[in-house]
């Protein structure tokens, strides 16, 4: 079973997430700041991590870099609100960029893409 962690700010988005990710078949962790993000990681070492980039103790795009520097082929999508974080280089780094909507679609399709690639780009 894949293990997702899931990172957002706002803890009704985190249990959705984790509801509708558990009933795709992964294994979820929730984390709501950078901090606890960071932490998960390194201690639950997921498949792939759902980030938003704007968090209460710092800016997810700063998570995404520290996330990459610990594991160089993690796996992140960045889900967020504000859909000019894309052009921004730092959002580069992720595997995908999704805009947040309350049709989860995209993301899930989004998140089974990845995962069925992992290992498949020897950059990564």
């Amino acid at each position: 079973m894949k293990k997702i962690l899931v990172v957002d700010d706002e803890a009704h988005v985190r249990r959705l997430y984790t509801e509708e990710l558990k009933d795709e078949g992964y294994e979820v962790v929730a984390a709501g700041t950078g901090d606890e993000a960071l932490r998960a990681f390194d201690r639950e070492r997921p498949d792939l991590v759902v980030l938003d980039i704007r968090l209460p103790d710092c800016d997810g795009l700063d998570v995404l870099n520290e996330m990459l520097s610990r594991r160089r082929d993690a796996h992140v999508v960045l889900n967020s609100a504000y859909p000019a974080f894309r052009a921004d280089f730092h959002s580069w780094g992720a595997d995908a960029y999704v805009v947040k909507s309350s049709d989860l679609r995209e993301l899930k399709r989004t998140i089974g893409a990845v995962l069925s690639l992992e290992g498949a780009s020897p950059g990564r």
